[in-house]
């Protein structure tokens, strides 16, 4: 046994103890680190300024929240800057050119974003520190940034939204710490995950120098503006398509007829399903008076012409069960709704003229036929003969008497011809009265089928007004509502549908 452990021991004994790197960067941590202050300012003359360059990668935006007015991103800050404590000679270390060193464990500089609206306000996470032996140190800490942005809800949903993120030290001025953008085109965008909701246009940067009343030295900031385009599809199909939709029934309503029942109840109904629409738009755009939505107009145009047009069915319901015994045509609106509109809108009454004219000489020819009518006896009307049997025998014996003497006939004939209508004449007289009774109810009765036909003829006068308006409305309310969506789509700064 003791030949192989004597083995073991001198193979355990050549092994190395430790890696080539190990001592020389510890050693050189420890001759760093060991006497490094955290709150010195690394620069060699302490009047000069620390110049340090900023960055920004921009890797995802998470949210918009237009009601709360904030921008939620994923971004990767990246922070350069040269530190005159941390430098060395690799070749007295063993060729160690980097270190990884604890944000905590160096100076850094306290740059924060001004506008951020985090719990933390720093929501960076803590990533080491990069230094090599020149002494230069990268800083590359990601983080959830959460910034307040002014939402400009005017275009809606075809808006364009530009979130300031404003960056700076919090204590140094720019006489001790000097930023500088790192990349004149501003922000990387090489990585940036795509959003659903929203295009990215560009994250333009700008250096910004400004000078305060109360201090000498200047203040420098680093501004990044993420320039972002909603992306209308969604918003296109779920608000505005359903809408005009909407819109469609509210004018297709029209052309219901009043008898129906529905039409009242059709035009309420749409109001409500609009409000509804109405109210989930409102509730995603943040409570202020600054501006009105462009779909918020779109929507409010609508809900008006769909209240206009149950106004105008009211209207239309009330000319249609219009009769003679409650309402009385005045003669500017039997001109207006029986002549004039309907020779506009290409409408004519089934057996009435085509225009004014003949409208008016069917009217006139109407009345002197119920003017001779009544001038002729209630009998003659009944069984359709003249007037001339009110005389009766009488007339006719004079008649024939009168005849005879012309053809030159025998007196005697004559004289029989007169008896015989004489005698015609005496038995007419005994039913005289119940003729006359006859005559009297037959007269009642003529006068009711004359009343009704005149109360049928304003009743329909009216119904035919209730259509002259109900075509009217569907003509108007049908332009106002292509000329609205159209407006609404042409107004807006892109109408691209993405």
């Amino acid at each position: 046994m003791a030949p192989y452990t004597l083995i073991i021991v001198l193979a355990f004994a050549l092994l190395p103890q430790d890696s080539q790197q190990g001592p020389h960067e510890k050693r050189l941590l420890h001759a760093l680190l060991d006497h490094y202050n955290v709150l010195e300012r690394p620069v060699a003359n302490e009047t000069d300024p620390l110049q340090l360059s900023f960055g920004l990668t921009l890797m995802q935006i998470i949210d918009v929240d237009e009601k709360n007015q904030l921008l939620i991103t994923n971004i990767w800050l990246k922070l350069e800057w040269n530190d005159v404590n941390l430098r060395w000679n690799a070749s007295e270390y063993g060729g160690v050119k980097d270190l990884r060193i604890p944000p905590h464990r160096i100076w850094k500089p306290d740059v924060l974003m001004y506008n951020s609206a985090d719990e933390g306000f720093d929501g960076t996470y803590p990533t080491n520190v990069v230094v090599r032996n020149n002494g230069s140190c990268l800083y590359v800490p990601p983080g959830i940034f959460k910034s307040t942005c002014k939402i400009d809800i005017t275009w809606f949903p075809f808006d364009d939204q530009r979130c300031e993120m404003k960056f700076g030290s919090w204590t140094y001025d720019g006489f001790q710490l000097d930023l500088q953008l790192q990349d004149e085109t501003g922000g990387d965008i090489s990585s940036f995950i795509t959003n659903g909701e929203w295009d990215l246009l560009g994250v333009p940067g700008k250096r910004n120098e400004i000078y305060y009343n109360c201090c000498p030295e200047p203040y420098i900031d680093i501004t990044f503006v993420i320039i972002i385009r909603r992306r209308t599809l969604y918003y296109f199909f779920n608000l505005i398509v359903p809408c005009v939709l909407i819109a469609s029934m509210a004018v297709l309503g029209f052309t219901l007829p009043p008898d129906s029942g529905e039409k009242l109840s059709l035009g309420v109904t749409i109001l409500l399903s609009l409000t509804v629409f109405l109210n989930m738009v409102a509730e995603t755009m943040p409570a202020t008076s600054d501006a009105v939505p462009l779909l918020g107009t779109y929507f409010n145009c609508i809900m008006f012409m769909v209240a206009s047009s149950v106004v105008s069915t009211i209207l239309i319901l009330n000319y249609h069960h219009r009769n003679a015994d409650t309402h009385e045509m005045s003669p500017w609106i039997k001109s207006l709704f029986l002549h004039w509109l309907p020779c506009v809108l290409r409408m004519r009454r089934p057996g009435h003229g085509d225009n004014r004219d003949s409208s008016g000489k069917s009217m006139q020819l109407h009345t002197l036929e119920l003017k001779e009518r009544s001038s002729k006896s209630l009998l003659a009307n009944v069984l359709d003969i003249d007037d001339d049997f009110r005389h009766g025998p009488l007339q006719a014996s004079s008649h024939t008497f009168i005849r005879a003497h012309e053809e030159g006939t025998s007196t005697g004939s004559v004289t029989g011809s007169v008896i015989h209508s004489q005698g015609m004449v005496s038995s007419c007289l005994g039913p005289h009265r119940e003729l006359g009774q006859i005559l009297k109810e037959l007269r009642m009765i003529t006068d009711k089928l004359r009343k009704d036909d005149e109360a049928a003829e304003i009743t329909n006068d009216w119904k035919f007004a209730a259509m002259v308006v109900d075509r009217l409305c569907l003509i108007i309310f049908t332009l106002f509502t292509v000329i609205a969506t159209i407006a609404v789509l042409f107004s807006a700064p892109h109408i691209i549908v993405t």
